[in-house]
């Protein structure tokens, strides 16, 4: 059974910090890109970040110099390191593995950032 189970998510106020991690189980893990998405509301989908299996990094340029992303692959674990946190950062932010072609694959149930004093 594929899993991508996120944690990390909460409320923050602007300029703090927050550590996105994100756990997969039943699926390739250590040869396949991960990555970020976020979906704020009425907002279509964004993506955030994105760390291939061999390390290269790939970030939106609204998270840019903000945010990190890494890898653990013997614990299958991708975190996602946020910030000078901004209310523009609120959002869902979904884990998701890529497939080969770089196409999105499977998706992590969500979890809720909100920067809010």
């Amino acid at each position: 059974q594929v899993q991508l189970v996120e944690s990390g998510g909460g409320l923050v106020p602007p300029g703090g910090s927050l550590r996105l991690s994100c756990v997969a189980s039943g699926v390739t893990f250590s040869s396949r890109t991960m990555g970020w998405y976020r979906q704020a509301p009425g907002k279509q989908r964004e993506l955030v970040a994105t760390m291939t299996f061999g390390g290269v990094t790939n970030y939106a340029d609204s998270v840019k110099g903000r945010s990190t992303i890494s890898r653990d692959n013997p614990k299958r674990m991708v975190s996602l390191q946020m910030n000078s946190l901004k209310p523009e950062d609120t959002a869902v932010y979904y884990c998701v593995r890529f497939d080969l072609w770089g196409r999105p694959e499977y998706w992590g149930q969500g979890t809720q950032v909100t920067v809010s004093s």
